[in-house]
């Protein structure tokens, strides 16, 4: 029986030309603003002149901390702290993509706490408050633009963690497709792998009975499958544009797990590779999923592989049900591989060195997954089975 609560207090501004409303919206909240960003696209882009013009002539004042990692460093964490302390700053705006957004999260969360903000990551603290965020989406990818979760790297542990907060969930977010348009097509196809795999995350679920959630998730996966591609042949299409940052918000805004035990063991799997070996999210987790696929599939999971081979790729029921599964796992496979995305961890330079390592790292805790849990033999033989 599904039972659940419901919360998506996010504002979202969605289209060409929404930035006009930043300034009223910043206003809500503050007027003493950190504006957050990445390597400076935006610079390139004019996005950043079109901010900082709405600043100046609605009165906000603001500071900058840019230069962002891909994957959010927590040195830049504790950087955007100090500059919120020191500038007595009431609101943060992010711009970029799900690392700025998550960075800038944890800056929020830490401006009101006196510990360490990794403290968030490893259980000894709980997010309780936090400054208020905005965001302007430059990258459809993680998500963090409608939800609490934030993912941050600790270079000198080796670790990438993530964490939650209510208080995290920016108060509102401008999603214009346009601003996707210049994003490189590397970035494109790894963010369309990312949305996909925020979705099997959910999809693939021991939980009964959610026919809803399973129906909107393979709506997500069958736009991501028609528009993925075409974004990356023609870039300004906006209709492929809209339609991948929309996905985005969908996959991991709530909606699809609401009700639901869902999995994440791909995600705690590519956490240790892009820890340690700092690549792309979006393509670990492309190489890992046809695996994880491959691994957990058995008498107790053919039948979802078989509800998501017939409903998302249009498999037919004709064949066994193992047939089915697997041609559904082929498709996924092969799907990432027309995007131009690597399919092995040798391509992205990762040998069989430290795959033991991280198979005992990313199981420390608990078996990884809800789907099937995983123990760290599972986790080893799945990142060998992507070499």
């Amino acid at each position: 029986m599904l039972k659940f609560s419901y919360s998506i207090p996010t504002n979202v501004h969605f289209g060409k030309g929404r930035i006009k409303v930043l300034a009223k919206e910043i206003k809500k909240y503050g007027s003493k603003v950190l504006l957050t960003y990445g390597g400076g696209s935006i610079k390139r882009n004019g996005l950043y002149d079109s901010i900082v013009e709405i600043f100046n002539e609605n009165d906000i004042s603001f500071c900058e901390l840019n230069g962002i990692d891909p994957n959010p460093r927590l040195t830049s964490v504790n950087e955007g702290i100090k500059i919120c302390k020191e500038n007595n700053i009431d609101f943060i705006l992010a711009v970029g993509g799900g690392s700025v957004i998550d960075c800038s999260k944890i800056i929020a969360a830490g401006y009101h706490y006196e510990g360490d903000p990794w403290d968030f990551f490893i259980g000894k603290a709980r997010i309780k408050q936090a400054l208020p965020i905005g965001t302007i989406l430059t990258l459809a990818a993680t998500g963090s633009e409608m939800n609490g979760n934030a993912v941050i790297s600790n270079m000198e542990t080796e670790e990438k963690l993530g964490t939650f907060g209510e208080s995290l969930k920016p108060k509102f977010s401008i999603l214009d497709p346009t601003y996707t348009m210049t994003v490189p097509v590397k970035q494109t196809a790894a963010g369309t792998a990312d949305i996909m795999s925020h979705v099997f995350e959910q999809y693939f679920s021991p939980t009964e009975g959610a026919f809803l959630q399973d129906r909107l998730a393979e709506a997500v996966l069958k736009t991501c499958i028609e528009y993925g591609p075409i974004a990356i042949k023609n870039p300004e299409n906006y209709e492929a544009r809209a339609n991948l940052m929309w996905s985005s918000s969908i996959a991991l805004n709530g909606l699809l797990t609401y009700g639901k035990i869902t999995d994440w063991a791909t995600h705690g799997m590519e956490h240790e590779l892009s820890a340690i070996y700092d690549i792309t999210h979006g393509i670990g987790l492309a190489i890992l999923t046809p695996n994880w696929m491959e691994h957990v599939l058995d008498n107790g999971t053919v039948d979802k592989f078989v509800e998501y081979g017939v409903n998302v790729w249009g498999i037919s029921l004709e064949e066994d049900k193992y047939s089915v599964a697997r041609k559904a796992i082929e498709k996924t496979r092969e799907f990432f591989k027309g995007l131009g995305i690597p399919m092995t961890l040798k391509e992205v330079g990762i040998n069989e060195e430290r795959l033991q390592e991280m198979a005992e790292k990313a199981t420390k805790f608990r078996p990884l997954g809800g789907f099937k849990k995983l123990d760290k033999n599972d986790v080893l033989e799945i990142y060998k089975a992507s070499l």
